[in-house]
């Protein structure tokens, strides 16, 4: 354990997040996703929800500011439209835990699949409810 940092973040997330850099990509994906056959490299969060390694991530890596989509979900199925529950949720903690909130933009499923696959790293967690899955681009630590 260490002080301040989310239980959620074990030892490789924490790698990867400290290896990724500016514009890379990183995939929070629901226990659904395809994520051994999207991933290039896979971290596994047993027991965390979707929303959970949501929170966890933001609390220690900046969202992209230099793009205009930095956090991406996967549009419903025919109704893309639709604002799923947990794409709500996932707008709220954005907008009280990013560091430069953003709007949530929505993709095609499939789009949001070729998308994943050029990912630095796909975050497979226990989320059950249906399109639990988030694209975030990596911003920059300003210095000091």
């Amino acid at each position: 354990m260490l002080i301040g940092l989310h239980t959620a973040l074990t030892p490789d997330l924490l790698r990867h997040l400290r290896a990724m850099g500016h514009g890379d990509e990183i995939v929070i994906a629901d226990a659904n996703f395809p994520g051994e056959s999207c991933a290039r490299r896979i971290e596994r969060l047993a027991g965390v929800t979707a929303t959970g390694a949501l929170k966890a991530i933001l609390s220690i890596m900046p969202l992209d500011t230099f793009v205009p989509a930095p956090a991406r979900t996967m549009e419903v199925v025919g109704d893309p439209d639709a604002v799923p529950p947990i794409v709500a949720e996932f707008q709220d903690i954005i907008n009280t835990c990013a560091s430069d909130p953003c709007t949530v933009t929505g993709v095609e499923r499939h789009a949001f699949y070729e998308e994943a696959r050029k990912a630095y790293c796909i975050v497979q967690t226990a989320e059950t409810r249906f399109y639990g899955n988030i694209i975030l681009s990596k911003g920059v630590v300003p210095p000091g």
